[in-house]
């Protein structure tokens, strides 16, 4: 019985794996990068992931673009004099050395404005993405598309920018 198990969890590991999905350039790791689902009359549609700097020196997303959309864009969300919540482009982000960046709900997020196929926005699906950074270079990730947020993703900023 005990074999069994164990035959069966090795043949679930992989599996587990490949959900969480990770990647690696340079200094950086850039984890879960993943997307909601696209309601159908909703123009546009949010990417998020967290970029950990490992390395001793900030680096910068400098953009971002994917073959689903001609306009990708770099977007925060700030605090107006007002009190409400706005949200507007960012020219690039800074990402602090030895520190998470993190792209979340209400902080910075990634745009994909009028997605050319919107068949790859719906629960399930993966999409391409392209991070350009300054030092570590370019890596596209796979963001994936749910149905609501990760239970373990932060909400909001964790560093002062």
């Amino acid at each position: 019985m005990l074999k069994q198990a164990l035959i069966v969890a090795a043949l679930l590991l992989p599996g587990a794996f490949a959900n969480a999905h990770e990647y690696t350039v340079g200094d950086l790791h850039i984890a879960h990068p993943w997307s909601l689902a696209l309601p159908p009359n909703a123009p546009n549609v949010a990417a998020y992931f967290i970029v950990h700097n490992n390395g001793k020196a900030d680096d910068r997303l400098l953009s971002v673009d994917s073959p689903i959309t001609a306009d990708a864009q770099l977007h925060e969300h700030t605090m107006s004099a007002s009190g409400a919540m706005k949200m507007q482009q960012v020219p690039n982000v800074t990402v602090p050395a030895g520190k998470d960046l993190v792209f979340a709900p209400s902080a910075y997020h990634v745009m994909l404005m009028q997605p050319k196929d919107r068949s790859l926005l719906i629960e399930g699906k993966r999409f391409p993405l392209t991070l350009h950074f300054e030092k570590a270079g370019d890596i596209t990730v796979d963001v994936a598309v749910q149905k609501q947020p990760p239970a373990d993703q932060p909400q909001g900023h964790e560093h002062a920018h």
